[in-house]
């Protein structure tokens, strides 16, 4: 992905996804870096991140959007990811 605004780097949670970006009258697949962070200093909250790669969209210009969340609600995020990873290996098995 050319002109980056998440910085990816061997500590970058996942540095290619499979991403799609999805509005009222489009939607695109393209390849995406998905990161999990906290601040180095003091921490507050934990990030989550995600960029699509910018250059393969035609209709949003290049950006990143994250997310701020308590560690609670990191919590309820990493349970509900176990929960649907869990669903779609049995799913796999069966």
């Amino acid at each position: 992905m050319a002109e980056r605004i998440l910085s990816v780097t061997a500590y970058t949670t996942l540095d290619l996804v499979d991403a799609e970006a999805e509005g009222h009258d489009f939607t695109e697949e393209t390849d995406g870096v998905l990161n999990v962070s906290s601040p180095r200093n003091d921490p507050d909250h934990v990030s989550l991140a995600l960029e699509l790669d910018g250059t393969t969209l035609e209709h949003l210009p290049p950006h990143a959007d994250r997310v701020r969340l308590s560690p609670e609600e990191a919590r309820r995020v990493a349970a509900a990811l176990e929960d649907e990873a869990d669903a779609v290996e049995a799913a796999r098995d069966d």
